[in-house]
């Protein structure tokens, strides 16, 4: 087998010739059929030499995506937009705790950009973009069989893009890539790859970490506990290829594609791995919150830190630019948002040039619940009311396993169907900034688009780290008394953040008029930051209020 850095090495160079051919040959007029197929076929040549995901693999991308799929709304031939499709990929990743660049919720997405500029690149795969930028392609949209088709590659380019790394640790090992290697050979070389992907681009911390387990130990939380999931991952792959490796005269040694087929399954399973780290996190802030409503007073996040904590000491302008901060209330002053904080670029344990590995979004498995229920795109308030009542979160506001509802909840939920013709869509800023409400400590608060970004701490253009003086100004502020007026309504200071302006994920339009002008742009750029990612080693207050009837058109929040 040829290792994949090498097959995708091979498919850049060739982008070019597929380009003109593609280019030349390909009809703006294709029927369904062969829209279908050349998709297909554009997507198998992107994996190289023929290597496509198993009919397994396609079904179990089929059954994950299909709650969301059900419930997002189609056109008239019942297929979705492009908008549509980055909320879909964005949906399945996240079940891996996988944040892929150009997909991040805190992307801004209008009718001629569709937000990924910053990992495009002018060597858009020509077969790809000439396939979808067909008439077909614009006036009939993206079936479940495209989403499907489409998010196995991401996938598999995703996991692949890893190869240099390991082809580098080879080297480094003065090994041939068609050696075969033994257990230890083989628990050393993942090791040193779990360092690169851990430490990332800082050259320097590698040099320092490299076989040093007393620097690991220092530098690297629970690093101990990282080579037990490591040994852990090593026995699964035995387990999986039992057989196969009885077949083998040498059965305890090991080829390159066996070492990175662990290494990808580490890319799979690290988040689950690692939430135990993000639950610890969590229950700190939550001890912090003891008003029940999912935020912390910036006072007693920074008293943390300074008492020793060693996280919770990203600065005060960093946390506004993820959109963890609530300065909305004139009665608590700042707050730390929980769900948005550990959601937050900061906290994620990998992060690359291409992908991250965060902590699991614990919202996910009540929005699929909730689409699961109403398979619709839109619901009347009482569906979702008796669908939400029913929703179990162990770290609800009322720490009784079952959402709270108050009257103030139910009443904002029929304002936003007042204002959308009696009905709610669920994949809007509304349904998910009311649901962040109703799980303060699960569900992320939906900033409007463009108003925070997902930037890594090392490419933050200020300082991402507070200083001692900022967090002793802040911990010192905590000793003055606020007073509240009288008359005070306790639920309008909680939901003071509560904004009225819509944004909606996807736009339905008539039928004829285009669907989307740049959708080879979106398949093509996605594609493309795979393959180059393995070419070239990845490495004022407000009270609640009706709201408005105005949405945006242009503006997408996905």
């Amino acid at each position: 087998m040829v290792p994949a850095v090498t097959k995708l090495t091979f498919l850049v160079t060739l982008l070019p010739v597929w380009s003109n051919t593609f280019l030349v040959n390909r009809p703006n007029d294709a029927n369904p059929d062969v829209f279908e197929r050349d998709v297909t076929h554009a997507m198998a040549s992107a994996l190289g030499c023929g290597g496509a995901a198993s009919a397994t693999q396609l079904g179990d991308i089929r059954q994950a995506l299909m709650p969301t799929w059900t419930s997002l709304p189609k056109n008239v031939h019942g297929q979705i937009d492009r908008s549509s499709f980055r909320y879909l990929a964005r949906r399945y990743f996240s079940r891996f705790g996988i944040v892929v660049r150009g997909f991040e919720a805190t992307r801004v997405v209008n009718g001629s950009h569709w937000g990924a500029a910053d990992v495009l690149s002018e060597r858009v795969p020509g077969y790809v973009e000439s396939v979808l930028e067909s008439q077909h392609a614009q006036e009939r949209g993206f079936s479940l069989d495209d989403g499907v088709t489409l998010i196995a590659t991401i996938l598999q380019l995703l996991f692949d893009s890893e190869s240099a790394t390991l082809a580098q640790i080879y080297w480094e090992a003065n090994t041939s890539l068609s050696s075969r290697i033994t257990h230890g050979m083989m628990v050393a070389m993942l090791e040193d790859y779990m360092v690169h992907w851990l430490v990332g681009e800082d050259k320097e911390a590698l040099v320092q970490l490299l076989h040093n387990d007393d620097a690991l130990n220092q530098v690297l939380p629970r690093w101990e506990s990282i080579q037990f999931f490591l040994a852990g991952e090593i026995r699964r792959f035995r387990h999986r290829h039992e057989q196969q490796m009885r077949s083998l005269t040498s059965p305890n040694s090991y080829s390159f594609e066996d070492v990175h087929d662990v290494a990808s399954e580490i890319t799979r399973s690290f988040a689950s791995f690692w939430e135990s780290e993000c639950e610890n996190m969590k229950m700190q802030l939550i001890r912090m919150d003891a008003r029940g409503t999912g935020r912390v007073p910036l006072s007693k996040f920074y008293g943390t830190s300074l008492d020793s904590e060693w996280r919770f000491s990203e600065s005060e302008a960093y946390l506004r630019e993820l959109g963890a901060l609530d300065e909305t209330s004139p009665w608590h002053g700042k707050e730390v948002i929980i769900s948005n904080y550990i959601q937050g670029t900061s906290n994620c344990i990998v992060s690359t040039s291409h992908f991250r590995v965060c902590c699991l979004n614990m919202c996910e498995h009540l929005l699929t619940e909730i689409e699961t229920a109403l398979e619709s795109s839109t619901a009347l308030p009482s569906d979702i009311l008796h669908v939400v009542s029913t929703l179990v979160a162990p770290t609800s506001i009322d720490d009784e396993g079952t959402p709270n509802l108050p009257k103030t909840l139910i009443t904002q939920l029929e304002q936003i169907a007042e204002a959308s013709d009696g009905t709610i869509p669920l994949h809007g800023r509304l349904f998910q900034q009311w649901l962040h409400y109703v799980f303060p400590r699960e569900c992320v608060f939906p900033h409007k688009a463009g108003l925070t970004s997902s930037v890594r701490p090392v490419d933050y253009e200020g300082d991402f780290h507070a200083t001692d003086e900022e967090k002793h100004r802040h911990a010192n502020g905590a000793q003055v008394v606020v007073h509240r007026l009288p008359d005070l309504n306790e639920s309008i200071d909680w939901m003071s953040q509560w904004s009225s302006d819509e944004e909606l994920f996807a736009e339905i339009r008539m039928e004829g008029e285009p669907f989307f002008s740049d959708v080879g742009l979106l398949l093509g750029g996605v594609v493309l930051v795979a393959v180059l990612g393995a070419g070239f080693g990845a490495r004022g207050w407000k009270q609640p209020m009706s709201v408005s009837a105005s949405r945006s058109t242009n503006s997408h929040f996905v």
